[in-house]
């Protein structure tokens, strides 16, 4: 279902601040801007299959978030190539895109439509996105007095309205209390049971062993263990302080 040879992701990074645009143009035309590079990722190469839930692990920084990006297109590799067959569901940022002065409805149809969904098609999962977001009549006010939490709840709730062949999950589970983490888990199980492929990226290890059939460490953008996902975090738990 997705494929990845040898992928790589490099950034040049000033050495030093650069506060505007403007002082960019004129130190550029003058040839006085060094950079180093800097590699996100280097040589990943992996394959994952149909209906696996696949999981991801390492400290902050590692190129987890990365490589989730790759994945879903909204970075293009330096290097490498990347195959991926299906529709593909990024949830990276819960909520990115609704508009705080909107109630929370008028930005279930706002996130749909920029999801590509039509108005028939989440005006038929309106409802089942209401009930499974929880907000209650909170629904129907503004989004700028919700709660981090109550805006990534929502979020959540459309991106998961519909079945995608392929899921990206990065650190999403977090959100909400313990019934609400219980339902989202729940409705990542029925996906896979249907064949959608996960990529679950996270730092509990307890979540990664309970959803995860196979699992890849990364350290500073390299892959540092790849297999069965008990493996994967014992060999992760031995390397951390």
């Amino acid at each position: 279902m997705i494929r990845l040879e040898q992928v790589g992701v490099r950034y040049r990074v000033p050495h030093e601040r650069i506060d505007t645009f403007k002082e960019y143009a004129i130190r550029r035309l003058r040839g006085r801007i060094s950079h180093h590079e800097f590699w996100a990722l280097r040589d990943i190469s992996l394959q994952i299959e149909q209906g696996e839930v696949f999981g991801v692990i390492g400290r902050n920084g590692a190129g987890k978030s990365t490589l989730l990006k790759v994945i879903s297109r909204v970075l293009h590799p330096t290097h490498g190539r990347v195959w991926i067959r299906g529709t593909v569901a990024p949830l990276l940022e819960l909520g990115a895109g609704f508009h705080p002065e909107l109630t929370g409805l008028e930005n279930v149809f706002l996130n749909g439509t920029l999801l590509g969904r039509s108005q028939r098609e989440i005006t038929e999962r309106l409802d089942s996105i209401v009930e499974f977001a929880g907000l209650g009549d909170f629904i129907e006010a503004p989004i700028r007095t919700y709660s981090s939490g109550m805006v990534a709840r929502l979020g959540f709730a459309v991106a998961m309205a519909w079945k995608p062949d392929v899921l990206l999950l990065d650190e999403v589970l977090a959100v909400g209390d313990a019934a609400f983490q219980s339902k989202c888990t729940e409705r990542i199980r029925s996906y896979r049971e249907g064949g959608t492929t996960v990529l679950f990226v996270t730092h509990d290890l307890g979540a990664l062993q309970t959803l995860c059939q196979r699992a890849i460490w990364i350290d500073h953008g390299e892959i540092q263990c790849i297999g069965p996902t008990a493996e994967v975090v014992s060999a992760y738990a031995q390397s951390r302080p």
